[in-house]
């Protein structure tokens, strides 16, 4: 995995993933958007194992339902979006081209 690769990847997933999580994986898939995918997918795995919402009466409520839809926004944003691998997406002197993705809102607040 070159350094691009890599940065993408942390730019998909979050500067706290473990780096030499993502080489493994990698090393095993081949590309860097099914990295992507097989992280996003065990979090996603993660948030549904155990229950969205808990509530103790009078003394507090968890909800991760907004959790999973923003999960499942970003594996939707993943499956789209260009990869550094994806072939064809180089320019005339053989080297990648990147694009910058802009994630908006679905909702606007007052």
């Amino acid at each position: 995995m070159d350094e691009l690769q890599r940065s993408w990847l942390l730019a998909q997933l979050g500067p706290d993933t473990d780096p030499a999580d993502l080489e493994r994986r990698f090393f095993r898939l081949r590309s860097v958007r099914a990295v992507a995918l097989e992280v996003l997918g065990e979090r996603r795995a993660k948030l549904l194992a155990d229950p969205l919402k808990v509530t103790v009466d009078g003394v507090v409520t968890m909800d991760l339902q907004e959790n999973l839809r923003g999960i499942e926004r970003q594996i939707e944003q993943v499956r789209q979006a260009p990869a550094p691998d994806d072939p064809g997406e180089e320019d005339d002197e053989g080297e990648t081209a990147m694009a910058v993705t802009w994630l908006v809102p679905a909702r606007r607040y007052r």
